[in-house]
């Protein structure tokens, strides 16, 4: 009995270890982490996501220049180089904040 309760022990250790979350195919992120919103992030923001490299973090850029910004984070797949296999990888580091609306309005 004692063996059983030390291996759930030592189980329940290393599942919580980022590592081995990460081995088992989930993203190594605290809770604390915030997600990196796509509309205002740097290209050391987006190059510091998992799989995204320079020239991909700069056509994540130009998508958002070219289009007014991110809507939701699904546009991410209208990346050239961002499949859905990355997507789904990356989907829980990004979010897509709503633009500010400028102070006073359009007059």
């Amino acid at each position: 009995m004692k063996t059983n309760l030390a291996a759930l022990a030592i189980t329940g250790l290393l599942l919580s270890v980022p590592a081995f979350a990460a081995a088992a195919g989930q993203p190594a992120v605290s809770a604390k982490t915030a997600p990196i919103d796509l509309n205002t992030a740097t290209l050391a923001d987006l190059e510091s996501l998992p799989g995204v490299g320079r020239r991909t973090a700069e056509l994540i850029i130009e998508y958002r220049q070219k289009n007014g910004g991110f809507k939701k984070v699904e546009e991410l797949m209208n990346v050239k180089g961002i499949g859905e296999k990355s997507f789904l990888r990356l989907k829980p580091l990004v979010a897509a904040a709503p633009k500010a609306e400028k102070a006073g309005g359009a007059r």
